[in-house]
């Protein structure tokens, strides 16, 4: 099934035991599964339309993802160019971090991803396929996750963590 707006185009794949009907007056797409005594396929009943629910936000509005870097010295910026790797594809722009290593942390920005640093330590993702924006935001959190004790991380959207008390002898 394929999805089109303003945003682009999305393709979404279905397995063969779910049957889908599009109502073209009231532009509304049924889904529905050949058998649904079948466990498996009553549970993918849902997160098949879940997906496409995805895809059709994702091209009329697209998905944004926040992600607020806490600590010390940790900013973001945008870069054309890399010094540590090579684009995988013409215009490709690198996110580089620095995060209190002696290096600084450049990543690829995959194709359809749009990065933008509002404010040194905000980075915000944008495009019609929600599952890369969040994958690209947890490889970026994967880099500095957030610590329990002081608080200090890259968080994404509007995740928080509960400060653990010190421990006193």
């Amino acid at each position: 099934m394929e999805v089109v707006g303003p945003q682009g185009q999305l393709t979404v794949k279905f397995p063969a035991y779910i049957v889908t009907q599009y109502d073209e007056p009231d532009r509304k797409v049924t889904i529905s599964v050949a058998d649904p005594e079948i466990k498996h396929q009553k549970s993918m009943w849902g997160t098949m339309r879940s997906h496409v629910q995805n895809s059709v936000s994702g091209v009329s509005e697209g998905h944004i993802c926040i992600l607020r870097l806490v600590g010390v010295g940790y900013r973001a910026t945008i870069e054309d160019k890399a010094i540590t790797k090579k684009p995988e594809y013409e215009g490709q722009k690198f996110v580089s971090l620095k995060l209190g290593f002696a290096h600084p942390v450049e990543l690829g920005v995959p194709k359809g991803v749009k990065a933008t640093v509002p404010q040194p330590t905000r980075i915000l993702l944008e495009g019609p396929e929600k599952h890369d924006i969040t994958q690209f935001a947890a490889d970026i959190r994967k880099w500095r996750r957030p610590e329990p004790y002081k608080g200090k991380g890259i968080f994404v959207n509007d995740e928080t963590i509960r400060l653990k008390a010190k421990k006193i002898k």
